[in-house]
């Protein structure tokens, strides 16, 4: 169960940090040896574990890029300065509000995760409100996926 839990955490950070490679494919996979539910939900919460590392790599991307020649000439443009303006302040002093998008996005994937987690790091979301937001979200999104293949499976 070891090998399996650190296989599903290392294909999750993969997944995350690579758009074209769905971890929903190997969760499916996974789900077809018969984990059982306790099993389901452990594999779940390792792979939100690995999501949440890779997308915190994107945060941090985006997070470090913004101060970056290229990203003050991009928000030169005025268009992209008024929209860049517009969420910084609806995401500024609002964690709830930041909090609740980013946990939509990671357990319904609307906005896509990736991009939002982008977004995050360009806005500078406070890290206490991202990682845990990420994390229960992919891992609620994983589990059920595991427990719904399991069931279909079995």
């Amino acid at each position: 169960m070891f090998l399996a839990l650190l296989s599903m955490f290392g294909l999750s950070i993969a997944s995350a940090l690579l758009p074209f490679l769905p971890i929903e494919a190997f969760i499916i996979g996974g789900a077809a040896a018969n984990p059982g539910t306790a099993a389901s939900i452990a594999l779940g919460v390792a792979a939100g574990a690995g999501a949440t590392i890779g997308k915190v790599v994107w945060y941090e991307v985006a997070r470090r890029g913004i101060s970056s020649s290229w990203a003050r000439k991009k928000l030169s443009a005025p268009k992209v300065k008024a929209g860049y303006e517009r969420w910084t302040a609806r995401m500024d002093g609002r964690p709830v509000y930041a909090g609740a998008v980013m946990f939509v996005a990671a357990s319904v994937g609307i906005p896509p995760l990736l991009v939002m987690s982008f977004v995050a790091g360009l806005l500078k979301m406070p890290m206490w409100v991202f990682v845990p937001t990420v994390f229960v979200g992919r891992s609620i999104r994983f589990s059920l996926l595991f427990l719904g293949a399991d069931f279909a499976f079995h």
